[in-house]
């Protein structure tokens, strides 16, 4: 597999003109960047999208989305104006030429499902599960997901501002769909933040602590300060990464003066006590990457974390060629000071067969955007393996290309694993699959 070399040219940041679209005409600066306005024009589906773009979007595009929720969609559609203005940004006002533009769009593409996207003979891998990574299995408390020895996950709240088809955690993330009915959080916020900040407590091998969601722009802030400051308190604790997708969703969030305020209060904490504080974000195309996320990093740098850091996810028709990568991570690192960190595979959830690519194209993908970008700043093509954990996609221990099924072995155990496993854990291989569309002929047959 080839490509031609590629072509650095910086791009300055823009932000699209939201009153291109009929129904934001009307719409000011000042309530643009209003979290509050954004979080309440979000569209929810195929009616709220046409009160904003009208007769600019045919009737079967509407009507695919629509299909799309009844028959296939395990995340409910939440997309926030900020998001939904990123898309087409340079599309004519013309409705065929718009709504061509707008089907083919990279952002539409996870934000806004269209039953015509969905793979029509295997819409989802046979061995897709709600839980692909079996974090309720590893829960120690209820939404503290131990899987690494010094690493834990804590989810604070099971909401977005925004969501995304592809969601690793559609299982518990969102609300039900026609498709899925969501399991829940049962504990109250206060009582489950207690024992998380108990289990801590008396678990000192644990280091490092995610927190995340859902989304934690959707904690209030004053909760999620008091749970960062007890955290903080913890000799134990080096590392604390912040998880939100709405640092480029909804950065109008992180811009507001009592969050801002807030993060510095933790920062100077977090620095006197020389514990590592960073928030991670959630961009996978570059026409998400406008001058209002770039402000939101600066600010949020300015208050005093060590980075903003991006997680993305790779997906086809999105972000699966070499130019589409590195045009985002040039953007990121260079306009916005984000830090291009991970892209993982797509985890193997229902729905997903469309978005995921085989673990060779990311192998190739990791080779072609070497020596573009910083050494730092070069991200790792990564695949979360099924109760194994993330890998360097070149890691893989075996790979069957004809039947699609790759093998990776680790080398550590948690607390988790009991000790009559201990044996056999660090010789056991754990298979991930890549999507049946991809095979051979041999492959699928098989």
């Amino acid at each position: 597999m080839t490509t031609p070399p590629y072509q650095y040219r910086r791009t300055v940041l823009v932000e699209p003109d939201w009153r291109r679209f009929p129904g934001w005409r009307q719409v000011t600066p000042v309530e643009w960047r209003d979290p509050q306005w954004q979080r309440l024009h979000s569209v929810r589906g195929a009616g709220q999208l046409r009160r904003v773009l009208g007769p600019l979007l045919a009737d079967h595009a509407y009507a695919e989305l629509t299909a799309d929720a009844e028959r296939f969609a395990t995340m409910p559609v939440l997309v926030t104006p900020q998001l939904l203005n990123t898309m087409v940004p340079s599309a004519g006002l013309d409705p065929a030429g718009f709504t061509e533009a707008f089907v083919a769009d990279p952002l539409r593409r996870y934000l806004l499902p269209m039953a015509l996207d969905r793979d029509p003979l295997l819409p989802s891998h046979p061995l897709a599960q709600r839980d692909s990574l079996h974090e309720s299995e590893m829960w120690v408390v209820e939404g503290l997901t131990h899987r690494y020895p010094t690493k834990v996950l804590a989810e604070l709240v099971a909401t977005c501002p925004q969501y995304c088809g592809h969601c690793t955690r559609m299982d518990l993330v969102g609300t039900s769909t026609a498709q899925v009915t969501k399991a829940r959080l049962t504990l109250r916020p206060r009582d489950r933040q207690e024992q998380m900040l108990d289990y801590l407590k008396r678990t000192p091998t644990v280091r490092d602590v995610v927190v995340s969601g859902g989304d934690l722009a959707n904690v209030p802030w004053p909760r999620l300060e008091s749970f960062l400051l007890r955290l903080l308190e913890l000799p134990s604790v080096r590392d604390i990464r912040l998880a939100s997708k709405a640092l480029v969703g909804l950065p109008q969030h992180w811009l507001q003066a009592d969050v801002l305020a807030g993060l510095e209060r933790v920062a100077r904490v977090a620095s006197r006590r020389a514990v590592n504080l960073a928030l991670h974000t959630h961009a996978n195309h570059v026409q998400s990457v406008t001058p209002l996320v770039a402000q939101a990093a600066r600010a949020v740098l300015d208050a005093g974390l060590r980075d903003v850091r991006n997680q993305g996810v790779l997906m086809a028709g999105v972000n699966d060629t070499p130019d589409q990568l590195l045009d985002l991570c040039f953007a990121l690192h260079g306009e916005a000071n984000v830090l291009p960190y991970y892209f993982y595979l797509c985890d193997l959830v229902p729905g997903a067969e469309h978005w995921r690519i085989p673990l060779h194209r990311a192998q190739w993908l990791q080779e072609a955007i070497m020596g573009y970008l910083p050494g730092y700043a070069t991200p790792r093509l990564v695949c979360d393996v099924p109760d194994l954990g993330k890998r360097w996609v070149h890691q893989v221990t075996e790979y069957d290309r004809e039947r699609g099924i790759s093998y990776w072995t680790k080398s550590y155990r948690t607390a988790l694993e009991s000790r009559a496993a201990a044996d056999t854990d660090l010789t056991r291989r754990f298979p991930y699959y890549d999507p049946i569309h991809t095979l051979g002929e041999a492959g699928r047959r098989w």
